[in-house]
């Protein structure tokens, strides 16, 4: 099936671009009446302001982006960065650090080449949203498929944000009241609160038509992970190795470690884990938890659905510019990442655990600079969850009802049903680490992998790039890492669950 020609004109915020040239060229594009039937403007937004006379502005532009390049580096920066960057020093300490340090630089070096090729793709035929690219390469399938990836990444997406409130927020509310970690009262309950969030804070947020100024928040949750930066490396100078794990009952304790095999030492409330424990930093190490870095890597890298509306506003855009811009911002991505692995997993070395600000309430669940980080992580996902909730709604939209018009009850019932399954799946995953691992293993190396390099053998015409060409021969190599990459991490996870079911069965 051919697309159209409204299809191929069509970006993701009503933009168009003249095919002819790289740069940014006036032209004004009616929609086609095939599109969203919306007369009055009413349908979903992408653009978090309104323009300055507070109208909407025209489905229709000019297309002159006006941000600069170093606003577009902070603008995909914020796209790349995630929750993800708590579960880092885990995947170290699960590889070692050099292991660790090649795999995190292979996949840093591969999101920069597929962003190259959508910008490549996209400069062929004049599209910058990442669904059109779909639908021009494939029609209708390929834009479904498309759409369904970003979905499912930015489920996973949702997923963690709220994990981290229902593993967060309990700690918090605890360190606030000093209440005892073991007793039963429903506010320390992760599950009720991660309800509780989404229902009173987060939905109502999401039923908004426009993010209006709720986009600012990015900018708030990039110094929030800076601020959680800071406080890693710090730490790390702070809690001695082995750490001492705190106890709020004494007497407990101090029967709990006598029953154990005297393993550990008691201490005035502190339980000294044993002298002998490995304090050493490994270089490389492979355990059945490895088979989960990867997918954690790709989770943190997904930056590529963003690439191409950043692309859109950027001031005088050319392929070459966009590059630089997302090179930037990946190499600093890449230098936090690393730096908040190493310095988590120097902390804690084996201990840490797949998220690593939980890590911390063993050593001292009332630490103020540990309390204020978790507190601005927790607003700042929270205020994120219906800022990513957005594009989401806006591909079902797309697939399920693209010829309809805005509708109050349809917009509020895919808010509702979202959050419901997201929320489900917070309360019944075991950890933060199946999520990662599952969406790292399947939508993130669809979006970074397979897509960008078959949308760029598609597109490309042959009488300039012949398949037996060096690019598109790397294209269909990069192609098939990623198909291989996804089918080796599932099966190591789908491995790793049935050996563990085996063992928790044999245990009963």
């Amino acid at each position: 099936m051919e697309p159209s020609q409204s299809e191929m004109n069509i970006l993701s915020n009503g933009k168009s671009l003249d095919f002819g040239d790289d740069s940014a060229v006036p032209v004004k594009t009616q929609l086609d009446e095939d599109q969203y039937d919306d007369p009055e403007g009413a349908l979903e937004s992408a653009e978090f302001l309104p323009s300055g006379d507070g109208k909407k502005s025209t489905r229709f532009t000019d297309f002159e982006g006006k941000t600069s390049v170093g606003m577009s580096v902070f603008n995909l920066g914020n796209a790349i960065m995630g929750s993800g960057i708590l579960g880092l020093a885990y995947a170290m300490a699960n590889t070692g650090i050099l292991l660790f340090l090649f795999l995190l630089t292979a996949v840093a070096a591969l999101s920069s080449y597929s962003i190259h090729l959508l910008l490549k793709s996209s400069g062929v035929v004049g599209i910058r949203a990442y669904e059109q690219l779909g639908y021009r390469a494939f029609g209708t399938p390929g834009k479904m498929a498309a759409g369904i990836a970003i979905t499912l990444q930015n489920i996973g997406a949702m997923s963690s944000y709220l994990y981290i409130v229902k593993s967060e927020l309990p700690l918090v509310i605890q360190a606030f009241l000093k209440a005892d970690p073991n007793s039963d009262l429903w506010y320390l309950n992760g599950n009720y609160l991660v309800i509780m969030v989404s229902a009173s804070i987060i939905l109502p947020l999401a039923l908004m038509k426009q993010l209006g100024y709720l986009g600012y928040t990015s900018g708030f949750s990039l110094s929030c992970m800076v601020f959680f930066l800071s406080a890693v490396i710090y730490k790390k100078f702070q809690i001695p190795c082995p750490f001492e794990e705190f106890s709020m009952n004494v007497t407990s304790t101090h029967h709990a470690v006598n029953v154990s095999s005297h393993a550990n030492e008691y201490t005035n409330g502190l339980v000294h884990t044993n002298e002998d424990a490995h304090c050493d930093p490994r270089m490389f190490t492979i355990n059945s938890q490895t088979a989960y870095t990867i997918p954690i890597l790709a989770f943190a890298f997904v930056c590529h659905p963003e690439v191409l509306p950043i692309y859109t506003e950027l001031r005088n855009p050319t392929k070459k510019k966009m590059q630089k811009v997302s090179n930037i911002s990946i190499l600093v991505m890449y230098t936090m990442y690393f730096l908040a692995a190493l310095f988590g997993y120097l902390t804690f070395y084996d201990q840490v655990e797949p998220e690593l600000l939980h890590t911390y309430s063993r050593i001292d669940p009332y630490d103020t600079l540990i309390l204020c980080v978790r507190v601005a992580v927790l607003t700042a996902v929270t205020l994120t969850v219906p800022i990513v909730l957005f594009p989401v709604r806006r591909a079902i939209q797309h697939m399920a009802f693209p010829t309809k018009s805005f509708n109050w009850i349809r917009h509020i019932a895919i808010a509702v049903i979202l959050l419901t399954v997201i929320n489900m799946l917070v309360i019944f995953a075991p950890n933060i680490l199946d999520i990662f691992g599952i969406i790292g293993a399947t939508s993130a190396p669809c979006l970074i992998f397979i897509f960008p390099a078959v949308f760029y053998i598609r597109i490309v015409p042959k009488d300039k790039e012949p398949m037996t060409s060096v690019p598109k021969i790397l294209a269909a190599c990069f192609a098939a890492l990623g198909v291989s990459f996804m089918v080796m991490s599932l099966s190591f996870i789908i491995i790793d669950w049935t050996t563990g079911a085996s063992r928790a069965a044999g245990g009963h």
